[in-house]
């Protein structure tokens, strides 16, 4: 398993996009808001922390499939010029397209408005580079153990990812106030962008010049 460090890795990437306002914690205050409730930020944490598990899931599927099919190298090298050609995007166009949902929407909707986000910003992918020490033939004992450290993984980061969210969400809503957003906030779109393209390159670096 080389270590502690790719569950770490997840978990410091689940506390990152949990951190990020685009995916959920500013959609669950202005919510809670909206209804003047603090259960109604809480409630909407949990479709929000379903939404985004699907999509992570969708990726890693993906992921550990493949490898059955190509070799491993293809699949980290692919994946990083995914996020690559991903964080240009983004560059070029200023920012991800929004997912545009109201604030009545229903927590169905708030499930699929996050699974959307999370998918847009390649949150999946980002995901690769800690799975591929765990996820890969050679270290894995059988099939079956593989997908079960994939799940593992989807787990770790997923909660770490609620638990960033809800805190965030919670504290801005019931002390802090959005304003922070004008004020203090940090740039998490160029972030998010330096993300990508370095664990991009990362992966590029491992499959194909390495």
């Amino acid at each position: 398993m080389n270590g502690a460090w790719p569950w770490l890795v997840l978990a410091g990437l689940g506390a990152f996009h949990g951190l990020n306002p685009a995916m959920g914690w500013l959609f669950a205050v202005a919510l809670g808001l909206h209804r003047h409730s603090r259960g109604a930020v809480l409630a909407a944490i949990v479709p929000i922390g379903v939404g985004h598990l699907l999509a992570i899931a969708v990726v890693v599927a993906i992921f550990v499939a493949s490898q059955y099919v190509l070799d491993p190298r293809w699949v980290g090298g692919i994946a990083g010029v995914v996020l690559i050609a991903w964080a240009i995007y983004y560059v070029l166009t200023g920012h991800p397209r929004r997912v545009r949902f109201g604030m009545q929407t229903s927590m169905l909707g708030l499930g699929v408005w996050s699974f959307l986000m999370a998918t847009a910003h390649g949150a999946g992918l980002m995901l690769i580079p800690a799975l591929m020490p765990l996820c890969l033939p050679a270290e894995a004992t059988s099939l079956g153990n593989t997908w079960a450290v994939a799940i593992a993984g989807v787990v770790v980061h997923t909660g770490a990812m609620l638990a960033t969210t809800a805190a965030i969400a919670l504290a801005v809503h019931e002390w802090i106030g959005v304003g922070i957003l004008r004020s203090a906030w940090i740039n998490l779109d160029a972030l998010w962008i330096a993300a990508l393209a370095s664990i991009g390159g990362y992966l590029v670096f491992e499959s194909f010049i390495r």
